[in-house]
């Protein structure tokens, strides 16, 4: 490609899970990997790079490019796709190397598909820089479960640092989704979704092979190890190897609610998470917010504040002990700024009425 050069190895809620994630365990990363150290790096015209395709529902923060701009300020290597020559991972970099004056920047290319292209880039955002706020991830993971909905939910949780369980709600909520068989873990492997054939084939090689290994019966029944290892149990407790499975929580297909007025307790009490997000993504593409100083403030201040029911239940059993109470303090003051703020702007709408 003209103006590269080559510099050679750079230094430097209450969803169900299916039978796929439960059977896997560990730490594990997405089938989709960051590009690792030792690739090569090139030197490329800032004027061939196109905007990311960016997993922040706001954009870049003007700060942080700032910040990044500092002289003494040494900026790593952005990730780009090969073929858009789109940026992946480096937005706020990029435009502290413009805010430089500086003609070139050093990238590390990606040839995969755009599709994996965003996956990257919420894995990257995830994992340092600038973190993306639980309402970026979320709707991140609806693009991801609709770009790849053969992965599982622990496989896409992992890429965009959210719970499992958050991700299965996703899915759930999403429409037309292709109904397979099977889902590629974390570690690459296939899980069947339903492993109740397989449980039946482990059972019946249980009491015919006592001694068996857990993972020579999960070969030969085409299941987890840790699946046997449940099948087993189950069996010395007199229960079924193949528990029945609860049933998903049905889609009612209504339409998503639309605000048609000033916040209100009756909407707050309705909106769901879904339709939070797709508020906010309305009010994102609102010129007169988005393009006003104090309109772009204002959304950069609500994004980073919205705080969901999955989110909140995913920490309230973590918390140290001996700070309970102090963080319980500080959510209910925090609650208390934001109800004055509604009551605020709903005397504001009710003073124009009358």
């Amino acid at each position: 490609m003209p103006g590269q050069v080559q510099h050679g190895p750079s230094q430097g809620h209450s969803a169900d899970l299916d039978e796929a994630d439960l059977a896997e365990h560990g730490e594990g990363s997405p089938p989709i990997g960051y590009p690792t150290a030792d690739q090569l790096t090139y030197t490329v015209p800032v004027a061939t790079l196109r905007p990311a395709d960016s997993p922040r529902l706001v954009g870049e923060d003007a700060e942080h490019i700032r910040v990044l701009a500092e002289p003494d300020r040494a900026l790593p290597p952005i990730l780009v796709h090969r073929p858009t020559m789109r940026v992946i991972d480096g937005m706020h970099r990029l435009g502290a190397t413009r805010l430089r004056g500086q003609d070139t920047i050093d990238v590390v290319f990606f040839d995969g598909s755009e599709e994996d292209a965003f996956v990257l880039a919420v894995k990257a955002n995830v994992a340092h820089g600038m973190p993306l706020s639980y309402a970026d991830r979320e709707a991140a993971v609806a693009r991801i479960v609709t770009s790849h909905p053969d992965w599982s939910n622990r496989a896409i949780a992992a890429a965009a640092g959210l719970g499992p369980r958050t991700v299965a709600a996703v899915r759930g909520r999403i429409e037309g989704l292709p109904q397979g068989t099977a889902r590629i873990g974390r570690d690459g492997r296939v899980r069947p979704l339903d492993s109740t054939d397989g449980r039946r084939v482990a059972s019946r090689l249980i009491a015919a092979f006592p001694d068996a290994s857990l993972r020579a019966i999960a070969r030969a029944a085409g299941i987890a190890p840790a699946t046997v290892r449940d099948v087993r149990e189950r069996i010395q407790r007199g229960e079924d190897p193949a528990p029945a499975r609860r049933p998903r929580a049905s889609r009612d297909g209504q339409p998503a609610r639309r605000l048609a007025t000033p916040s209100t307790h009756d909407y707050a009490e309705r909106l769901s998470t879904q339709e939070r997000n797709d508020v906010l993504r309305g009010l994102e593409r609102d010129p007169s917010l988005r393009f006003a100083h104090t309109g772009n403030r204002v959304l950069r201040w609500l994004v980073r504040r919205v705080i969901a029911e999955e989110e909140w239940q995913e920490l309230v059993d973590t918390v140290p002990p001996h700070t309970v109470y102090i963080l319980a303090a500080l959510a209910r003051r925090c609650a208390n700024e934001w109800i004055e703020f509604a009551q605020q702007l709903e005397r504001r709408i009710g003073s124009k009425k009358s």
